[in-house]
């Protein structure tokens, strides 16, 4: 147990806890009172860490998480079970249009997107589309076509990425950098979307004030 808090950076307390509340599965019993572990409760850990201090998510819903990868028949089902689970839409909110939810279909059956039936996303980009139209500033559909074009190879690049032949296929890797990708590197597009807008911007000003 020592040596796994050392590995993990977590203390001795806090992952009893978790084997406590069956966020971390129990280790091989060497004795009356000692286990073994091995690197899977190592990753176990680095995961549940992802969850709770990146993506912020209660236990409870840390132990839905978990429990949805570990039930997932593929690898593509246990990423996309923590996927959808971190990008689920604001049960709050107003549901979208009609006609967003049309313009979302097509966009998917344009860019030949196949997606899980109920997909999250599709009312995340229908509602972002009806607070477009509500604030005056409507994005065309070949605005919206040229985001979903451009966005497509770095997401095969993610996607390729979280195959990493060094993981040895590891689920809890594979989630790990999900969790990392979406919430830390999605600032990272939208500082170089910004810094590529200024650039243009003084380059179109120059040259129209050389012209």
């Amino acid at each position: 147990m020592a040596e796994l808090a050392q590995r993990s950076g977590l203390s001795v307390a806090t992952i009893k806890y978790y084997l406590r509340e069956g966020l971390l599965p129990a280790g091989e019993a060497v004795g009356r009172t000692r286990a073994s572990y091995d690197e899977s409760h190592v990753r176990r850990l680095r995961l549940i860490r992802a969850l709770t201090d990146v993506a912020r998510l209660r236990l409870d819903t840390v132990r839905d998480v978990l429990a949805g990868i570990d039930a997932a028949p593929t690898w593509h089902e246990a990423v996309g079970s923590a996927h959808t689970r971190l990008g689920s839409p604001d049960p709050d909110a107003p549901p979208p249009t009609e006609a967003s939810l049309a313009r979302v279909r097509r966009l998917l059956e344009i860019q030949d997107w196949q997606l899980a039936e109920g997909h999250p996303q599709v009312l995340v980009l229908a509602r972002a589309l009806d607070t477009l139209d509500e604030l005056g500033h409507p994005m065309s559909d070949p605005m919206l076509n040229v985001y979903a074009h451009s966005i497509r190879p770095i997401a095969e690049n993610e996607v390729l990425s979280l195959r990493h032949p060094d993981w040895g296929g590891s689920r809890d890797l594979s989630v790990e950098a999900v969790v990392i990708g979406t919430l830390l590197q999605e600032p990272v597009l939208l500082a170089l979307r910004r810094m590529a807008q200024e650039d243009l911007s003084r380059r179109y000003d120059a040259a129209e004030r050389s012209s």
